[in-house]
This record gives structure tokens, sequence and C-alpha cells, in this order.
């Protein structure tokens, strides 16, 4: 998970925003040039490289597995056991990613010049926590995707997704070994509570983060 550069609305060559439902951009760090913008309105950016950030398809299943699978053996590597992480297998979770995107689910992919790099999932609270109404159910990025703000940018697409439906808070449960927490922190999330969890057979602790209000996480820090 990543912080940084937020995500914007890409602006055509006059400068004015795009309509809302083009796709929205994170810029990232300085490599080749990059077309971006709307379709019908394109500019060319020469040092920035923009990782548009839109909704999910069922066409994207096979990439969002590769992205989970990877992301779970380089963000766990360590803390949940070895031997679990090589059980892991994308071929499956293709299956079960099919049919998650055929829910009524906001999921919202980081696509690279047609490469996702970076998948966010959220929705209402699975279980019950103080008030919060909303749970960020999966965010994982590419090692490589990472440090960017593409983390950033999900979260913040998410969060306005969710208020658009009438959701005001969140929480997300997170292993208290991942070093990724403190993402969440930076986000602005607190601390809420912690529960045990059994992964491969090993009880590991998870924490819960929470955000009491949604719109901070939308608002510029």
């Amino acid at each position: 998970m990543m912080t940084g550069v937020a995500c914007h609305y890409a602006h055509n060559q006059n400068g004015s925003e795009c309509n809302r439902d083009c796709n929205s951009y994170v810029r990232v760090a300085p490599l080749l040039g990059h077309i971006i913008g709307c379709r019908s309105r394109v500019s060319k950016i020469s040092v920035d490289i923009m990782i548009s950030i839109r909704a999910a398809t069922e066409h994207d299943a096979a990439a969002i597995s590769h992205v989970h699978v990877q992301s779970w053996r380089t963000t766990y590597a360590g803390i949940v056991p070895e031997e679990y992480l090589a059980t892991l297998n994308e071929a499956e979770r293709v299956l079960l990613w099919r049919e998650w995107l055929t829910r009524d689910i906001p999921v919202y992919v980081a696509d690279l010049d047609g490469e996702i790099v970076g998948f966010i999932s959220g929705g209402a609270i699975r279980e019950p926590v103080q008030t919060y109404d909303a749970e960020l159910f999966a965010i994982y990025l590419l090692e490589q995707a990472q440090g960017h703000g593409i983390g950033t940018a999900l979260l913040r697409e998410l969060a306005g997704s969710l208020l658009s439906k009438g959701f005001t808070s969140m929480i997300v449960w997170v292993l208290e070994k991942n070093p990724s927490k403190h993402f969440y922190v930076k986000s602005t999330a607190q601390l809420v509570t912690s529960k045990d969890i059994q992964i491969g057979g090993v009880i590991l602790s998870e924490v819960a983060y929470g955000w009491p209000n949604l719109e901070a996480i939308r608002s510029p820090q």
C-alpha cells in the first residue's frame, strides 16, 4: 500500500476538467511520455506517466487474480507461512473474481497501458464494528507499482463510490505485522480494534483501522 500524489481527473488542452464518467488518473514517477485524457480530448505529457483508475469488469478477473496472488507473496512473506503462500493459485482465483465482479460491489483497478498493476474493493461492512457502515475488503498493488501514490488514488476512488451509495464511514482489517498498515494511518485512519485469525495453521493478530468520516479520505492531505 502506498501514499503519495492523489488521484485527479485529467484535463484537456484548454485546462478544463473532463467529465466524471471518464476514467480518473494518478500521476506517477517520471518515466517515458504517455498520452492521457478523456477519449475525445487527449493531451500529451512528456515526463510523467498517468495511471488510469477505472471500474473493473469481468474481463479483468485474470489480471486482478495475478495482482492478488503476487501481492500476497511479496507483502506477506515472513508473516504468513511460506507453505501457504506457495499454494496460492491464480487460476483458481480467476473463477472467484469472475463471480465477485458480477456482484454490485465496487471494484476499481489501476491500469497502466492496459496492464493492471493494482486494485481495490469495498462495500457494506461484513462484521459489525462500532458504528462503521462500510469496509475496505482488499487493496493490493504489484511490488513495482508501490510508492507512487496509486494506493491513495484507489482509496479515494473507492471512498467516492461508497459516499455516492450513502455510506459515511469505513474500516479495514490488516495483519498487525504488515508494514503497509502505516499507509492507512497516513490516510487519516484510526486504530479501532483487533482480533486473532488463522492463516495456514498459524494464529495471527489482525487490527482494524477506521475512517469515521469517508469525506476525510477525499480531502487532499
